[in-house]
């Protein structure tokens, strides 16, 4: 197969380096936006920013064209997969909207509202903006070091269309990468999405030394939340069981790895949200997503007791004791997984 990875950060390189280095000896280029990046990770076959001591295989090619011609880069690929932030996606997807290999993207997370308009998902501005790709999205428990190494890890890939699930289990598939196929785009992308704002509060929880029963009970109820917003949204429960559900939000809300754990550790330090942000020197989306996510919650009648206690702590409205207070504080209720509060 010939791949396109259209993104070099930490994820997109790990991917590449697995593609790279299949049984199947696939083609893979890894583009990067700027060509100062590309031409450091062609002479040093290193990503010192984002995977420093990770060896990039000599089969891996790099590429760092203009923006403007991707649309030719990516004309005869098999498949091509945009490692970007949510940020970036839509101008992404926008420049590729008459690409004709299977697509998907790796973000997790909302989109950013603009003015009164609510955040979407990644599959709903593919719908705006290229809404005749055939596109999905690869997600599940996965930190970009552990998959660079080569170490086992268990994806999904979903997608409406066949072709799109296919590509990416021919692509990725192999002795230590696992991947899955689902059709349920939504369930996948909300448990991506939510996960990260949930890991901020497990964060706290273990940052202000509440023990593991309160990780556990906040892993359990922002498992509820996640699964009631995504039933709200088309998914199907099965779904948040599953490695993008259950499997991704354990491992982001535990894993020191995690960058969003990481924040919550911080803030429950003392540490601002500008300081915490600008040490991890990478994006930590739930920071970015967290508001998003309550919006959409709110749109829907979705109650998110514990994201919306996260909202509230990154705009300086509670202090970590008074957001942990506030939840513990809340009227008793009945537990039923995907319904109750």
């Amino acid at each position: 197969m010939k791949i396109i990875v259209l993104g070099a950060g930490a994820w997109g390189t790990a991917l590449a380096v697995s593609a790279s280095q299949h049984p199947a000896h696939h083609a893979v280029t890894l583009w990067a936006r700027d060509a100062t990046q590309s031409g450091l990770l062609q002479a040093r076959h290193e990503n010192q920013r984002y995977l420093p001591g990770v060896c990039l295989p000599p089969t891996l090619a790099f590429n760092a064209v203009a923006f403007a011609q991707l649309k030719a880069l990516v004309a005869d690929a098999d498949l091509v997969v945009v490692a970007t932030p949510m940020a970036a996606l839509r101008p992404m997807l926008t420049g590729l909207a008459s690409c004709p290999a299977p697509l998907a993207w790796l973000c997790k997370g909302f989109e950013a509202p603009v003015g009164d308009d609510i955040g979407l998902l990644a599959h709903e501005v593919q719908a705006q903006v290229a809404p005749d790709l055939q596109a999905g999205v690869l997600s599940g428990p996965s930190f970009a070091l552990e998959v660079a190494r080569g170490q086992p890890t268990a994806l999904v890939a979903a997608s409406a269309h066949d072709s799109v699930r296919r590509a990416l289990v021919d692509a990725f598939h192999g002795p230590m990468l696992r991947v899955y196929a689902n059709d349920d785009v939504v369930g996948v992308e909300v448990g991506g999405a939510v996960k990260n704002v949930l890991a901020i509060a497990t964060g706290l929880c273990d940052g202000l030394g509440l023990g593991l029963n309160a990780r556990a009970a906040l892993i359990t109820r922002g498992l509820a939340e996640m699964t009631r917003l995504g039933l709200a949204l088309g998914a199907q429960s099965a779904t948040f069981m599953g490695l993008s559900g259950l499997g991704d939000l354990v491992l982001t809300a535990t894993g020191d790895l995690s960058r969003n754990r990481q924040v919550g550790l911080a803030l429950a330090k003392g540490q601002s949200l500008s300081q915490t942000t600008a040490a991890l020197g990478h994006v930590a989306e739930g920071v970015y997503s967290a508001r998003t996510v309550v919006q959409r919650a709110a749109h829907l009648g979705v109650e998110m007791p514990i994201a919306n206690a996260v909202v509230a702590l990154l705009d300086g409205l509670l202090t970590p004791q008074q957001a942990v207070a506030d939840l513990m504080g809340r009227e008793p209720t009945v537990e039923q997984s995907d319904t109750s509060s």
